[in-house]
């Protein structure tokens, strides 16, 4: 079971959340905890053990598919293929879209972004943007984005904590400000803004719109609900979002629960969303979580325990 050091990111729109959820004091700027990754530039690093310090893709060049399972690391080779975000939106985030893997190809990007968002304790009225309300076209965007009407075009929810919104490369989507989520993604960083309110950065400067990509990559099609409906259920997981990338499941544990974790061709991460308790991995000694932190189980993992109170989002990696 392993356990990295967050990379903690300051941005323009960061509030004081994950500051407390991090025990960091008198920081009100941050707006991003990355809890796993393995993006070059921001790779997490094992933070105790014996492969303490050692970066996330080295660690899996290190210990191949006995981390990440067989067909994960035929796939991926020693790429560890998700990332996973703690995110604090203070401030609205930009307008965005994400390319799909064959557009990421395209311009030289090694994946898309399909990624999803679980909802952590937001502020009241907070709200969330994810697909198009409107029909519309590529012209149509552009249109909307130059006269300023592009918000209106966008499906709006106001939030609470448990909902779940997936978000798959094409769709637009926005986090408004107040809300904090768990975002579970491709191993990616790569955002076309479409829209930033003519907002400016420390140095006086309008950030760049990617105006052109956005709408070469964009899923017109429009749906009725964009919002992922399930009921979870006490001590057993819930699968909420399964796509080709990854298998998310909703674990609220009161007590004990048990995950049965061998017949799964890929490592386990757990993301702990509420309260806190005790995990042990085929009878290991127990591991400490709490809202907040994220573990990495490797593949090898038969079974999994919780004990404690808390809420656990339970992610693998799908196979293609």
């Amino acid at each position: 079971m392993f356990k990295f050091e967050p990379i903690i990111q300051t941005k323009l729109w960061g509030g004081s959340k994950i500051a407390r959820l991090k025990g960091i004091s008198d920081r009100n700027d941050i707006g991003e905890s990355w809890e796993i990754s393995g993006v070059e530039g921001f790779e997490t690093v094992v933070a105790e053990g014996p492969y303490r310090g050692m970066p996330l893709n080295r660690l899996v060049a290190t210990l191949k598919e006995q981390l990440v399972g067989r067909s994960v690391y035929q796939r991926h080779g020693n790429q560890f293929p998700l990332l996973f975000k703690f995110i604090d939106a203070c401030d609205d985030l930009s307008i965005q879209v994400h390319p799909d893997d064959e557009a990421a190809r395209r311009n030289g990007l090694q994946s898309g972004k399909t990624e999803m968002w679980y909802v952590l304790p937001s502020a009241p009225g907070a709200r969330l943007y994810n697909g198009l309300a409107v029909q519309t076209d590529a012209e149509g965007l552009r249109r909307m984005v130059a006269d300023k009407t592009i918000m209106q075009a966008l499906a709006q929810y106001e939030i609470s904590e448990g909902d779940v919104f997936f978000i798959p490369a094409g769709r637009i989507h926005a986090i408004g400000a107040g809300c904090m989520v768990a975002e579970i993604q491709q191993s990616s960083d790569t955002t076309y803004r479409l829209y930033d309110y003519d907002r400016r950065d420390r140095d006086g400067h309008l950030r760049p719109l990617h105006i052109e990509q956005a709408a070469d990559c964009t899923d017109y099609n429009v749906l009725p609900d964009y919002r992922t409906h399930y009921q979870p259920t006490v001590n057993k997981p819930t699968e909420v979002i399964s796509c080709p990338y990854f298998t998310t499941s909703v674990l609220p544990v009161n007590g004990t629960a048990a995950v049965d974790c061998s017949t799964t061709d890929s490592f386990v991460v757990v993301m702990a969303v509420s309260g806190q308790g005790t995990l042990t991995a085929d009878g290991s000694d127990g591991t400490f979580i709490q809202a907040g932190q994220t573990v990495l189980l490797p593949a090898t993992t038969q079974r999994l325990e919780a004990a404690g109170t808390m809420k656990l989002l339970l992610t693998k990696c799908q196979k293609l």
